[in-house]
């Protein structure tokens, strides 16, 4: 698919998507259990990061 304005923001997303699955299998054994505990499912834990890195990029970012 050609990259244009109007998948701009879907493109966005699936970066971020990609980056949060990154982390997240970067993640300890212990730090995930932790997110699972929170979230109830890893899609849940996900969608967490995906969420906290769109409102505030700078935050994650080393």
């Amino acid at each position: 698919m050609p990259h244009n304005a109007n998948n701009a923001p879907d493109n966005a997303l699936l970066d971020t998507a990609l980056q949060m699955v990154d982390v997240w299998n970067r993640l300890s054994p212990e730090k995930q259990a932790l997110l699972l505990k929170r979230f109830g499912t890893q899609e849940n834990a996900l969608a967490a990061l995906v969420t906290t890195q769109l409102l505030n990029p700078a935050a994650t970012k080393p």
